[in-house]
């Protein structure tokens, strides 16, 4: 098997730690080989330093997307809300 794309939906939920980080891993070398994937993620730390591209959503909609600087640095209200309880 050799895919042009890889699509993971949330590929940490339900693990314990030791798995998250072993999947996370992969993903990363996955990443630094160029690998192309959309990953689906609540991880936010992994999100902001494996990405090339952001994209956070609410309700089927495309509330903020870029960079990962331009993302976690958004004047997005939305964002800021949800990036505020990721940082409490």
């Amino acid at each position: 098997m050799n895919p042009d794309i890889l699509f993971f939906d949330e590929p940490t939920s339900a693990l314990d730690p030791e798995l998250t980080g072993e999947i996370l891993q992969v993903i990363k070398d996955l990443a630094a080989e160029r690998m192309t994937m959309v990953i689906v993620t609540h991880e936010m730390n992994f999100a902001r330093n494996v990405s090339d591209t952001i994209i956070f959503m609410e309700g089927g909609v495309i509330v903020e997307q870029g960079s990962p600087e331009e993302v976690f640095s958004s004047d997005n209200q939305r964002m800021k809300d949800f990036l505020g309880k990721f940082y409490e």
